[in-house]
């Protein structure tokens, strides 16, 4: 049997706690399955002396996280501490370039530096696995990276947070709002104390742009990705997606156009009847079309301890199934330094369906009004519903409109005019409708 594979673990917050657990409880299978131990032989942490339910006593403790990279006496080092600078970065830098694999979860210092990382790792000759970064336990990344050789993805999309998902299901399954859904997802611990790193969208944002690089290999550019999160979706806007027979999901998509490769996270109307449609809850989905093998679909626990944990096991297992002198494949699927710059698409021309809803003062001509501002604008309408937008002080309406394809540009355009022409009296809502099988 070949030496024992020696891991560093620095972070041992809930997903290092259950990282160490399982490489303890499941150690005889993955000897078994990767013909050599695995041993948890250094670990570092900010409070040495915290109970993490797991045993840790024969590992060799370090205060700092670059001197477990540089110093500890082993193979792999595991970096769950998170953020996209500071320790995470200085610490994954120094193993790589002494010349150790390296596993991380963290997709913020990917997004940042994940090219700059992948370099170090390619001139190296080590892995830097990062299966937990985007999806939880949903093995995208391997499936992109190592099954789907000769294939052409034109598009890739999905569901990438865990938070918006379940908040934006149970809005729609309980009729509650925004507000009080967030709450909840803060008190059963799937949203944090300040929630906007998830809910308007980032989180999504860096994840996607890990899948674009994969996909399209392009360096990342998670700072051009179009943003839009999930704070400004209300009751009106789920009823009215039901009564038309879509459901409102946060995607991340990127795909390959005639003006370059468009990146975009917003809320996204689906049909009902999709496959996408039906993903509930905290768990994630991500499509990925191809020329080759069509379209296929991942779906599962996107986040959480065990999920996480799960992620990061698989990277090591792969890691110790690896022999000396293997020559191990790309970072990101094309070698670092062929990766294309990114040329962003421009997302105004973006066509599509989309859903408008607007409030607007209960008075003659303002149908008229509307209409000529969609016609000015070369908008072709599906259809259009009035409907009573409640007992306010002042009569208004809200209409809903749904357009055949048309460009964002001229959505805008058109949306822009007619709060110019003072109809409204709150802010209008644009949905786009994604084409999702």
């Amino acid at each position: 049997m070949a030496e024992a594979l020696r891991i560093g673990i620095a972070g041992l917050g809930t997903v290092g706690a259950s990282v160490a657990r399982v490489l303890r409880d499941k150690a005889a299978e993955l000897t078994r399955q990767c013909g050599r131990d695995i041993v948890v032989t250094a670990v570092s942490a900010r409070d040495p002396k915290r109970d993490r339910g797991v045993d840790l006593g024969s590992a060799k403790w370090f205060d700092d996280p670059v001197m477990l990279a540089e110093k500890a006496d082993i193979d792999v080092f595991v970096e769950l501490i998170g953020g996209d600078d500071g320790p995470a970065w200085s610490s994954v830098k120094a193993a790589l370039e002494a010349g150790r694999h390296v596993v991380t979860a963290n997709k913020a210092l990917l997004a940042k530096h994940g090219v700059a990382l992948a370099e170090i790792a390619e001139r190296k000759g080590v892995l830097l696995n990062y299966e937990a970064a985007v999806a939880g336990g949903i093995p995208v990344i391997k499936t992109m990276r190592e099954a789907m050789a000769g294939n052409q993805v034109t598009r890739v999309f999905g569901i990438l947070n865990g938070t918006c998902n379940y908040i934006l299901t149970r809005m729609e399954a309980e009729g509650i709002s925004f507000d009080a859904c967030l709450k909840d997802a803060q008190r059963l611990g799937y949203a944090e104390a300040d929630p906007t790193f998830d809910i308007e969208g980032h989180d999504t944002a860096h994840k996607l742009s890990i899948l674009t690089s994969l996909a399209f290999g392009t360096k990342i550019a998670a700072s051009d990705i179009y943003l839009e999160g999930i704070s400004n979706i209300t009751q009106a806007d789920i009823r009215a997606a039901a009564e038309l027979g879509y459901r409102i999901k946060l995607l991340g998509v990127a795909q390959r156009t005639d003006s370059g490769i468009e990146q975009r996270v917003h809320p996204t109307m689906v049909p009902t009847a999709s496959v996408i449609a039906q993903v509930h809850g905290v768990t994630n989905a991500v499509a990925i079309e191809t020329d080759i093998l069509g379209e296929l679909l991942l779906s599962g626990p996107g986040a959480g301890g065990n999920a996480t944990a799960s992620a990061v096991v698989g990277d090591i297992a792969d890691i110790a199934k690896s022999r000396p002198g293997f020559q191990h494949g790309p970072v990101f699927g094309w070698p670092a330094k062929e990766l294309k710059p990114y040329k962003k698409a421009q997302m105004r021309s973006h066509a599509g369906g989309y859903f408008i809803r607007l409030t607007v003062h209960d008075r003659i001509g303002v149908f008229a009004a509307i209409a000529k501002r969609m016609a000015d604008n070369d908008i072709s309408l599906e259809s259009i519903v009035q409907q009573a937008a409640g007992a306010e002080t002042e009569a208004q309406k809200t209409v809903i409109l749904v357009t055949h394809e048309t460009t964002e540009a001229a959505v805008r355009k058109a949306v822009d005019g007619i709060t110019k022409d003072g109809h409204l009296t709150d802010k209008p809502q644009v949905i786009r409708i994604e084409r999702a099988e």
